[in-house]
């Protein structure tokens, strides 16, 4: 299976909105109530590959809406304004990441197994990522950024953040192993 090209652009840095490419498609994200969210109809697009790909998401929608067990998923999609093709803002449906997932699992068509296989590699790619604290800091730091910290700020919540998992470390060395206890020692601090 041919490898998804994966070419990250950022654009307007200040308002937290980037560019994300999924073979020769642009996906849009922007950063907001500290999470990434990504334009549904992008996604359909780059899936599909129709020209009606916001039909095809409004159909969808309406399916996975109407769908027994599927109806909390409505309650996951909002709306954000996000640059249009034109240059102007304007409103686009937007989910998180898992609820993304969910929204691709739906769709029936064989350009969404080469996405899905991409979006396990990446997965893979992450939790790799998530065992090496310098790189973690490092994503800390650019997710802080998007969403407009200053240094100082940053720097300070590094710096905690380091602070409690040496702290942590240093419990269990103790001996401590619940929740509970943790949530007590914390409570102290």
């Amino acid at each position: 299976m041919e490898k998804p090209e994966q070419i990250e652009l950022v654009m307007e840095p200040k308002k937290g909105t980037r560019m994300v490419m999924f073979q020769k498609a642009g996906i849009r994200q922007k950063f907001h109530n500290g999470e990434w969210l990504f334009s549904i109809v992008d996604i359909v697009e780059a899936l599909v590959g129709t020209g009606r790909h916001r039909k095809y998401w409004r159909d969808l929608k309406t399916k996975l809406i109407d769908t027994d067990g599927v109806t909390q998923l409505s309650a996951q999609i909002g709306q954000l304004k996000l640059p249009s093709a034109d240059g102007k803002l304007r409103e686009t449906d937007v989910a998180n990441m898992t609820t993304v997932l969910r929204i691709i699992q739906s769709i029936p068509s064989k350009s969404a197994e080469s996405f899905k296989q991409w979006l396990a590699e990446v997965g893979d790619e992450r939790i790799v990522k998530v065992n090496d604290s310098e790189i973690a800091f490092r994503r800390a730091i650019y997710t802080y950024k998007a969403a407009g910290h200053d240094d100082e700020w940053i720097k300070k919540r590094v710096q905690t953040v380091r602070n409690r998992r040496d702290l942590t470390s240093e419990w269990q060395q103790r001996g401590i192993k619940d929740g509970l206890q943790y949530a007590l020692l914390t409570d102290a601090i």
